[in-house]
């Protein structure tokens, strides 16, 4: 059986001194919970002072985004010998990284090899916008930014990823995905695909978490899914009550 695996994206929230105050509240909240990994994911200017705070709580840090380069002249990124050491898992492709900030399949593919080749576990995002998903599109969609990402990645990385179905229509929209098409999606559009590129064992193995408006009331409806093996959590993530009850509904 694959361990849920919950994340919770801070976003472009908390200042250092309120990410230590809500990563020591959550460490309170959730420390002692067995049986799903739990990861937190503040921004860049906490990480630092977020490890200590969960050192030792068994709670995983993850980075928001991360640079295709090792180093170089690339004001303002953060690239993946930066984060070694400091956290173990970063976020990649987000949609708001692709609906804002210019990403592309193809850097995707770039920032994923890089985690990768530096033991950084990556977090990969894939979802369609409002339009895509009216018009009938998901399927196309999503299936196109699986085998992306995945370029050129052997089965052995594959299997170090975690995979996140984000439909943009509903990050931070209020709008969840029902648990049935959220699972849908996932079974027939991700782990399909994954079992196209690499086989159906690797495609068994891999985790791959929904995420969009999960809320602490919603949580335990889609985690019950059959595929649906975590969540990636956006506001509910930042009230370490509301965290709480979503890691304990996948434990």
């Amino acid at each position: 059986m694959r361990t849920k695996i919950i994340a919770g994206n801070w976003k472009m929230n908390k200042t250092p001194a309120e990410a230590v105050a809500l990563a020591q509240a959550l460490v309170a909240e959730i420390g002692s919970v067995s049986g799903v990994e739990r990861v937190i994911v503040p921004p860049f200017v906490a990480l630092a002072g977020v490890a200590p705070v969960l050192a030792g709580s068994g709670i995983g840090l993850g980075a928001q985004n991360l640079h295709w380069a090792d180093s170089g002249a690339y004001t303002g990124e953060v690239s993946a010998p930066m984060l070694k050491g400091l956290c173990q898992y970063v976020v990649i492709g987000h949609s708001e990284r692709r609906q804002y900030f210019g990403e592309t399949d193809e850097s995707v593919n770039k920032k994923t090899r890089a985690a990768l080749t530096h033991g950084l576990t990556p977090i990969v995002c894939v979802g369609e916008t409002l339009a895509q998903y009216e018009a009938g599109e998901t399927g196309a969609v999503v299936s196109g930014q699986v085998k992306a990402a995945f370029a050129e990645i052997p089965a052995a990385d594959a299997l170090k990823t975690v995979i996140a179905y984000e439909p943009i229509w509903a990050i931070g929209t209020g709008r969840a995905a029902t648990p049935e098409g959220a699972n849908a999606v996932i079974a027939d559009h991700i782990r399909a695909v994954i079992a196209g590129l690499y086989g159906a064992d690797v495609a068994a193995a891999l985790r791959i978490q929904y995420g969009g408006s999960v809320t602490a009331a919603n949580a335990a409806e889609l985690l019950a899914q059959p595929d649906i093996d975590g969540a990636l959590v956006g506001g509910a993530s930042l009230k370490a009550a509301d965290f709480g009850v979503i890691v304990r509904a996948a434990a």
